[in-house]
């Protein structure tokens, strides 16, 4: 089999997009670009639209599950894990595939382009440096009884094998945290083990009607601290820990107080709750979200509550308006810098605009300003961001990075940077600018090769 880096591997692919979008390709300077990585792939083909009346098959596209099973095999032997390309081809079939190999500085992207560069090794946004503020003070609720808790359970499945007090303080010593009397009291009657159940899956609906969701095995459950949430830089940078007043549940990212336990059926963790709100309880019961980041909902106000009354959810009052810790200055939303300038703003995203392009001038005094994502084309003055000086995050287009790149005024107090990238743009250039800001923190580049080759003419 050819390698990654052989022609011949990428040639079944070549005529699946020629046969795709020849157009594009016969323009002037026309190319076409995409991604495959392991799992996925984006390549520019038309969409493949099945017969009537039934789903897309793999059939309906074999010829490009073929071209792109050939290049991912070649991804695995080269131990590689994804792979940016763009290929221009002329009317005689005569070939230049461009293959751009990505840095372990560099998060994969949305296509063809770099995602976020990162500039300090081993750095994380700021939400995820923060831990759950101190909760003095704060008390378990009344309905929690472990010892109702534990009648509860054994009536609901008297047939469960329980862990041993041996089992609970082996998984105390894996997690480093005593467990709450609650939570062993749910143990030892229950440990969860699918063994434990062999092929009666009745069995195991009992438990989960019992319990009120899928129970992770004792020696399953795990601390929802922030690495145990991980995020893209781009996406995390403009994230922010929030909590009101009357918050039950803190806005962190994770917390060494959250002990997962279970799962709702749909990805959502369930987990007991030791740093709770200014408004929460002790041993609360919450749920975080897999399609969010931060931040997790309540509940019940006990594991008591959320077994016998069957709890399906309370207020938490955490997602409230983030204003002023997150701006986002846009047609629809803020409608200036001026709106958005306040001294607790940490987060400050620039969109489309009607009008002209604006000045940072009102923000650049702000103290927590960390993150900076502007729209290409909606800066004023592109240098003006060298005055802001506790930036971690900067996320500009290219013509931007291009002004702060010749003017050496990227700042340094970057952690990581992104490159905004809209329409069809080549990667090329998109790729040398990358590749001068991680020169700039001395990162390894985005790699780039070459590989030229002869297909038939085009018809």
């Amino acid at each position: 089999m050819p390698t990654l880096y052989d022609f011949e591997a990428w040639e079944p692919l070549l005529r699946v997009l020629r046969a795709g979008d020849a157009k594009a390709l016969a323009a002037p300077g026309g190319h076409l670009s995409g991604r495959i990585g392991h799992g996925s792939w984006s390549v520019p083909t038309p969409p493949r639209l099945p017969p009537p009346g039934r789903a897309l098959q793999v059939e309906d596209m074999q010829d490009e599950w073929d071209a792109v099973k050939r290049v991912q095999s070649a991804l695995t032997d080269a131990g590689v894990d994804d792979i940016s390309f763009a290929v221009e081809m002329g009317p005689t079939g005569r070939t230049v595939l461009r293959l751009f190999t990505r840095s372990p500085a560099v998060e994969t992207g949305l296509g063809p382009h770099p995602g976020s560069l990162i500039l300090v090794e081993g750095s994380v946004p700021e939400p995820w440096r923060r831990l759950p503020d101190p909760v003095a003070g704060a008390v378990a609720a009344r309905s929690a009884d472990p010892a109702l808790l534990e009648r509860t359970l054994r009536e609901r499945i008297p047939d469960a094998i329980g862990a041993t007090e041996a089992e609970i303080a082996a998984a105390e010593a894996r997690l480093g945290v005593a467990l709450p009397d609650e939570l062993k009291a749910l143990y030892r009657v229950t440990r969860g083990r699918w063994e434990d159940w062999g092929e009666d899956y009745a069995a195991v609906e009992r438990v989960v009607e019992a319990v009120g969701c899928e129970l992770f095995p004792l020696d399953e459950m795990y601390i929802a601290d922030t690495a145990s949430r991980p995020c893209p830089w781009r996406f995390a940078a403009k994230e922010a820990v929030v909590t009101p007043p009357e918050a039950a549940v803190q806005g962190v990212v994770g917390s060494p107080g959250w002990i997962a336990f279970g799962d709702n059926g749909g990805g959502d963790r369930i987990a007991v709750d030791l740093t709770p709100g200014p408004r929460g309880h002790l041993g609360q019961i919450i749920m975080l979200s897999h399609e969010q980041s931060i931040g997790a909902d309540l509940l019940a106000d006990s594991l008591t509550d959320l077994v016998v009354n069957r709890c399906e959810g309370l207020d938490s009052g955490l997602r409230s308006d983030e204003a002023p810790v997150v701006a986002r200055v846009n047609r629809v939303s803020l409608p200036s810098i001026q709106a958005a300038a306040h001294p607790e703003l940490e987060v400050l995203s620039i969109g489309v605009l009607e009008g002209d392009p604006l000045s940072l001038a009102p923000v650049i005094e702000l103290p927590r300003l960390r993150t900076l994502s502007a729209y290409p084309g909606t800066l004023a003055d592109p240098l003006e961001i060298a005055q802001l000086t506790g930036l971690e995050f900067l996320e500009l287009g290219p013509q931007e990075w291009r002004v702060l790149l010749d003017a050496g005024a990227v700042p340094r107090s970057l952690s990581a940077a992104a490159i905004e990238v809209h329409g069809n743009q080549h990667p090329l250039p998109i790729v040398a600018i990358a590749n001068e800001i991680l020169a700039i923190w001395d990162r390894p580049p985005i790699t780039l090769t070459i590989l030229e080759g002869d297909l038939d003419p085009m018809a």
